[in-house]
C-alpha cells in the first residue's frame, strides 16, 4: 500500500475503503460460485432423460421412456391375393354393329325432312322424303320393259303354235325363244332395280317421290342434310341411326398394361354423369394395332343400355380386374424414402427396427403389394416412421 502515502491522509482513507468494498464483493461472489451447483444439478437431470432414439449398427432402438413410443405405430403385414383394380379414362361409344347410315337410292332434292338429330325413331317411321328424276327413270324402264316381256311372250306362243302345225320355220322358234330370254332378263332387271330404291313397282306406287324409312330401331345420332338440300352423291350418309340398347365403353390402355386385357375380361364403369353408381360390362374387343401416337391400345366394353342411360360421348372411367399373386400389403404410410430406395422399418425386437429396402409393385388407394423385401409375418412401422428416416 505504499502509493497511498502519495495521498493526504482524508484521500487515502477512502480510497482504502473502496478496495476493501471491492474485495468484499469478490469474496461475495467468490462464495456464491459454489452455489452455481444447483444450476449443474439441473444439468444432471436433464442428463438422464432418455433420447428419442439411438443407433446401435443399423438398429434404431426407442429407449424407455422415449416420447417416441406414444408416436409409432407398429403392425404385422398383411397379404392380399385380390385382383388388382386398373383404372383408366374412357369413353361411351355406339356400337358400330348397331349402327346404319342412311344413304339417299337415287339422286334427287330433299323436299322434306321429318326427323331431327337426337330423335328416336321406329322400324318403318318416315325420315326424309326426296324428289327425284331418277326415280322417273326407274318407273319408265320398268313400264318398257314389262311391255317388251309381254310382247315376247306373246310372239313366243304364236310361233310356237305354228311350229307345230308344220308352218314355221324353225329358226322363227328360235329367234322368238331368244327374244323372250333376253326381255324377260331385262324386266328383272328393272324390278330389281325398283326393290333396291326401295319403291313398288304397283302403277299407283309410281311417283317422282322417294320416301325414306327407318330400317332399324334406334336414335338419329348424326345428320348430314336438311330440306332444300340435294342429295346428288349416293356414297354420302344423309344420316346415321343408332341402336343404343347395347353401347361401347372405350378405353385407351397404355402400352405397359396391354397385357392384363383379355377378351372376355369383366370390367367395372363408372360414369361422371351418375356419381355413386357402378356398371358391369365385359370386354368385347381389342384392338390389333396400337396408336403411333398415344403408344395406346384401344379396348371396347360391352354395356347393356336399355334404359338409354348412357350416352354417345359421355365420359367414362374402366376399371379393369387384373388377377394378381398373393403379395404382402402394406400401407402408403408405411413406405419411406431413403435417397433412391424405398424402405420400410421392420421390427427385429420390441422397439428396435431396421430399415429395409422393399420392391412395391401396383398402388392401391389405401396402400401397395410388395414385390420383394417383406414376408408375411413382418412387423412394421405403420405411421410415424418418418421420424426415424434420419
Amino acid at each position: 500500500m505504499s502509493f497511498l502515502n502519495h495521498y493526504p491522509p482524508r484521500k487515502r482513507f477512502t480510497l482504502m475503503g473502496g478496495v476493501v468494498l471491492i474485495f468484499a464483493i469478490g469474496v461475495g461472489l467468490g462464495t456464491r460460485m459454489p452455489g452455481s451447483s444447483g444450476h449443474a444439478a439441473e444439468q444432471g437431470i436433464s442428463d438422464t432423460t432418455p433420447p428419442a432414439f439411438v443407433h446401435k449398427g443399423d438398429k434404431i432402438i426407442i429407449p424407455q421412456g422415449s416420447g417416441l413410443r406414444s408416436q409409432l405405430v407398429v403392425q404385422q403385414v398383411t397379404v392380399k391375393n385380390s385382383p388388382h383394380a386398373l383404372l383408366l379414362p374412357a369413353a361411351v361409344e355406339a356400337d358400330p354393329a348397331r349402327m346404319v347410315n342412311i344413304l339417299p337410292p337415287v339422286a334427287g332434292k330433299v323436299v322434306k325432312l321429318i326427323v331431327r338429330l337426337g330423335d328416336h325413331v321406329a322400324k318403318g317411321q318416315q325420315l326424309a322424303v326426296i324428289e327425284s328424276g331418277d326415280l322417273a327413270q326407274a318407273y319408265a324402264d320398268d313400264d318398257k320393259a314389262r311391255d317388251a316381256l309381254q310382247l315376247a311372250e306373246r310372239t313366243l306362243e304364236r310361233v310356237r303354235g305354228l311350229n307345230k302345225a308344220g308352218a314355221g320355220a324353225v329358226k322363227d322358234l328360235e329367234q322368238a325363244e331368244s327374244d323372250y330370254v333376253q326381255a324377260k332378263a331385262e324386266f328383272n332387271r328393272a324390278e330389281a332395280r325398283l326393290k333396291q330404291i326401295g319403291v313398288s313397282s304397283e302403277p299407283k306406287g309410281k311417283s317422282r317421290l322417294l320416301t325414306l324409312t327407318a330400317p332399324m330401331t334406334g336414335s338419329v345420332t348424326a345428320l348430314m342434310t336438311a330440306s332444300g338440300a340435294f342429295a346428288n352423291d349416293l356414297t354420302a350418309s344423309l344420316m346415321t341411326i343408332a341402336n343404343l340398347d347395347s353401347v361401347w365403353v372405350t378405353a385407351n390402355v397404355p402400352e405397359s398394361d396391354i397385357a392384363h386385357i383379355a377378351k372376355g375380361q369383366s370390367v367395372d364403369v363408372s360414369l361422371p354423369a351418375y356419381p355413386g353408381e357402378v356398371f358391369h360390362g365385359t370386354v368385347a374387343f381389342v384392338s390389333d394395332v396400337l396408336d403411333a401416337d398415344t403408344r395406346r391400345n384401344k379396348v371396347r366394353i360391352v354395356l347393356a343400355n336399355p334404359a338409354g342411360r348412357f350416352k354417345p360421348n359421355m365420359f367414362a372411367n374402366a376399371s379393369f380386374n387384373v388377377p394378381q399373386k398373393k403379395a404382402v400389403f402394406v400401407p402408403n404410410s408405411a413406405l419411406l424414402m431413403d435417397n433412391d430406395s424405398t424402405i420400410v422399418l421392420v421390427e427385429v425386437a420390441p422397439w428396435t427396427f431396421v430399415k429395409r429396402s422393399v420392391v412395391p409393385g401396383y398402388g392401391e388407394g389405401d396402400g401397395a403389394r410388395i414385390n420383394q423385401g417383406l414376408t408375411p409375418g413382418d412387423r412394421i412401422v405403420v405411421k410415424g416412421g418418418v421420424l426415424l428416416n434420419d
